[in-house]
């Protein structure tokens, strides 16, 4: 009688060529290429996976890829990704495995090692759709301004940029006809002054600034009628603005420091027609625009989580909110309640609570204003569950207006 793993092999070998060949994609490839060990029957499967993925954790990862390439059966390849962190592969040979990726009309290419120089047949690719640039070395540009760049079915650029950022990103998106999504990491603005974002295809824009080495203030101009996200992080040193933001649905700001703090007041006021916002490391102590059309709100580490009542009074119309993990302070209950909290709060989401009288009292203070609340999610954290039914109890005990 044949044993349970006998059976499972069976049923596993019996399944079609192109179903093996799913399933092997799914993994990294190194762990696919031992699979050829399974069987006869699996012994070449590896070799017709559509998406290839190497990454440096094991030993001899660079013969690992060139053994691979050299054993690949089919025509295309879906994905490619590079994850070389640990060591500096030699500059060439990347070079190569991605020119390699482009014959093979690769379609999605993630790229993150330590240097790097890219083959002139990337640049002219007809079959990318998404392209995914990061570096580990310092301030490295593989970009030149000059190179002709032709990606006619690009929808997705991701990458890091050093030096001229800006000059590099807008000579790329001249060459990208059907860009949809866009992500620029700025390591350092160099001496640029003011650019304008003019791309009608955009829909998805993310912005973050490492950190500014020079003392240096900057334009940035958006005239993208069909953006529907907008994300803006880091070091803000930027002053944005907004020609036609007429699509925005959602945003989200991450600020860790900022040399202007009108910057930011600024950057709210551009984006304050959102119907979901969401606002991460934020010192709220400017006066802020009104976010009249906003229904979703979710704020993520506030300095000064005191303040969340005077934030959620420029908020009149918000009907879901979402506190995660406020930093601790005194709690000084207001003598006022926001007109959102009893006339349009319906849902409440707390995350990562630790039972501190801090979280305690502001839950305390939402539970008993909000008049329509109709939901409310805890989710807690480094809890043992004692305390989780202690909390939870004393939650019960909160004066609620619904």
């Amino acid at each position: 009688m044949s044993s349970i793993g006998e059976n499972v092999e069976d049923r596993l070998s019996g399944l079609p060529e192109e179903i093996h060949s799913h399933i092997l994609s799914l993994m990294p490839t190194k762990f696919a290429v031992r699979t050829s060990t399974l069987s006869k029957r699996w012994r070449y499967s590896w070799m017709f996976v559509t998406n290839l993925d190497f990454d440096d954790v094991h030993i001899d990862p660079i013969r690992i890829v060139d053994r691979a390439l050299e054993s690949y059966q089919m025509s295309q390849v879906e994905l490619f990704r590079l994850h070389f962190s640990k060591i500096q592969a030699p500059v060439s040979k990347v070079s190569s495995w991605i020119d390699w990726a482009v014959r093979f009309n690769v379609r999605e290419l993630h790229i993150h090692v330590i240097r790097l120089e890219l083959p002139l047949s990337l640049l002219t690719c007809k079959t990318l759709t998404k392209l995914s640039i990061g570096l580990s070395g310092r301030r490295y540009n593989v970009w030149g301004p000059q190179s002709p760049i032709n990606l006619p079915c690009l929808k997705t650029l991701d990458i890091v940029l050093w030096k001229t950022p800006f000059l590099i990103a807008f000579n790329l998106i001249r060459g990208c006809p059907v860009i949809e999504n866009l992500s620029l990491e700025v390591k350092d603005c160099g001496d640029e002054k003011e650019f304008e974002y003019s791309i009608p295809t955009l829909k998805r824009l993310k912005l973050t600034y490492a950190y500014v080495i020079n003392d240096v203030k900057n334009t940035v101009v958006l005239n993208v009628p069909n953006l529907e996200y907008l994300f803006v992080g880091g070091v803000l040193y930027s002053s944005f603005v907004m020609e036609d933001l007429s699509s925005l649905i959602e945003a989200s700001v991450s600020i860790r420091e900022t040399t202007d703090c009108s910057l930011l007041v600024d950057l709210l006021k551009g984006i304050s027609g959102v119907k979901s916002l969401s606002l991460q490391n934020f010192p709220h102590r400017q006066h802020l625009p009104v976010f009249s059309n906003t229904k979703h709100l979710e704020l993520k580490d506030l300095w000064e989580p005191k303040l969340i009542p005077k934030l959620l009074d420029r908020f009149p119309r918000l009907e879901h909110l979402c506190i995660e993990q406020p930093k601790e302070c005194l709690w000084c209950d207001p003598k006022w309640v926001p007109a959102c909290i009893r006339t349009s709060l319906t849902s409440l989401k707390f995350s990562k609570c630790n039972g501190r009288k801090y979280d305690m009292e502001l839950l305390k203070y939402l539970l008993r204003n909000a008049e329509v609340l109709k939901t409310v999610t805890i989710t807690w954290e480094d809890l043992h569950k004692e305390e989780k039914r202690r909390f939870a109890a004393q939650m019960h005990n909160f004066l609620r207006a619904f």
